[in-house]
């Protein structure tokens, strides 16, 4: 069997916090928190899901002044382990004021910020602290200006507007940066993606904005993100849902190890069922999740339904078991190593599960 291999775009390697990003190191998963910094038991338990779910990078919003001191208290009790971003609209000040308080990252939006003086003072502050940027370009706030001189042509007008960015931030002797171009459309988000990364080799962070609930939202940005990252485009990912922060970082992984760019955490393969399983795989399926929902260990593990997908199909599985009429096969890297009856097959399966944990 032929294995695809993606070659990655080789890009620039930028600097947020200790992570580095771009070149060869990993795609990183990041998310945004859902709560407000006025909330601080919320944002607290958030981020603190966050960090254990394997986000990589976590991006805050920052709405106002009350804000920055918020978040200025919570980077001084030490709860980031990993690099924060202040994810600033409107107001240039406020993204001043957070590079003060030992964020590692600000991302601005050039459809809001308010033009090129703005933006330079928040570049060459962040050339002074050593803060990484990121140049947020969504299809819902383009600047007004470019979108008249492309009369609404939303592609064309993202395009114009990283490429515009980029030869500011250049012209500044800044370099720390990565862009992004997101629209809610997937072929939108396809194509502009295509035309940026043939044209500049800074880090690109990928995502389909606005995807929605976690059953469309997912497809949308897997759909959108698989087909950019296939391409070798894509330095980092963050999978927008209305949902749980923790499911966007589930989500991004989910798409890197099904394209086999990154193995992180427990990968479960399940049959779809039908007429010949007897058992209700899908309670199955949903206990071990929540046994395995911590496992930061990479594990492929496959619940069969009936041997037709049992052991041969499931052979790379690190752990997997498939169900016959009265026994169940218990087997590891497609070689049974027990045979157990039903009654007792779950049990069995979370004992050798335990062991590989």
């Amino acid at each position: 069997m032929i294995k695809m291999k993606i070659k990655r775009k080789k890009t620039r390697v930028i600097q947020v916090g200790r992570l580095k990003i771009g070149g060869d190191n990993p795609i990183a998963v990041q998310s945004m928190t859902k709560s407000s910094l006025e909330d601080p038991a919320g944002i607290r338990n958030e981020i603190k899901k966050l960090i254990e779910s394997g986000c990589e990078i976590i991006r805050i919003a920052v709405p106002d002044s009350r804000s920055v001191k918020s978040l200025r208290k919570l980077a001084g009790e030490g709860i980031f382990s990993v690099p924060v971003v202040a994810d600033i609209h409107f107001d240039y000040k406020l993204a001043l004021d957070c590079m003060d308080i030992g964020i590692d990252g600000i991302r601005i939006n050039p459809g809001n910020i308010g033009g090129i003086t703005k933006t330079s003072a928040i570049i060459e502050k962040a050339k002074k602290k050593g803060i990484a940027v990121r140049i947020g370009i969504n299809s819902g706030s383009i600047d007004k200006r470019i979108l008249k001189k492309n009369k609404g042509n939303i592609v064309d007008s993202m395009i114009e507007s990283a490429l515009e960015n980029v030869k500011l931030l250049e012209s500044l002797k800044f370099n720390n940066f990565k862009i992004s171009a997101k629209a809610s459309s997937v072929w939108d988000t396809i194509n502009i993606n295509e035309i940026i990364s043939d044209k500049i080799d800074y880090p690109l962070h990928l995502g389909v904005t606005e995807a929605g609930p976690l059953f469309s939202g997912s497809i949308k940005s897997s759909v959108g993100i698989g087909i950019l990252l296939s391409k070798g485009i894509g330095d980092t990912i963050r999978v927008s849902l209305t949902e749980s922060s923790a499911d966007e970082v589930k989500a991004g992984y989910a798409i890197l190890s099904s394209l086999n760019l990154r193995k992180k955490g427990v990968d479960i393969i399940s049959c779809p069922t039908c007429g010949r399983n007897t058992e209700n795989l899908k309670k199955m399926v949903h206990t071990v999740e929540k046994l395995t929902a911590g496992v930061k260990k990479s594990l492929k593990l496959a619940l069969m339904g009936c041997f037709v997908n049992g052991p041969e199909e499931a052979k790379d599985a690190d752990l997997g078991i498939a169900f016959g009429r009265t026994k169940a096969a218990i087997f590891l890297k497609g070689k049974i190593i027990k045979r157990v009856d039903k009654n007792m097959a779950m049990e069995e399966f979370e004992k050798e599960l335990e062991k590989l944990i």
